[in-house]
C-alpha cells in the first residue's frame, strides 16, 4: 500500500471515528502538529494547489460546499 493510500484511509477513518480514538491519535501526533512539521507541502504539491485554485477561480472546475463534499464522501463510502 502506498503512503498516499494510507493517508486517504486515515483521513476517511478520522472523519467518522469515535471521539476517544481521535483524541488518542491526536496525542500521538500533537508535537509534530504543533511544530508545523506534519503539514509541509512540497513544491510540486504547491504547484498543483495553485493550478487547482486557478481552475476554480476561472470557473473551469466544479466547486462544492462543505455539505456537498461530505455527501459525496459518504456516498462513496456506502453510508
Amino acid at each position: 500500500m502506498t503512503t498516499l493510500n494510507m493517508r486517504q484511509k486515515i483521513i476517511s477513518y478520522l472523519a467518522d471515528a469515535e471521539e476517544n480514538k481521535v483524541k488518542a491519535i491526536y496525542t500521538l501526533l500533537e508535537r509534530d502538529i504543533d511544530e508545523g512539521e506534519a503539514f509541509l507541502l512540497s513544491d510540486e504539491q504547491l504547484d498543483i494547489l495553485e493550478q487547482e485554485e486557478e481552475l476554480h477561480l476561472t470557473g473551469k472546475t466544479k466547486s462544492y460546499t462543505k455539505d456537498e463534499a461530505i455527501q459525496i464522501i459518504r456516498r462513496q463510502r456506502d453510508f
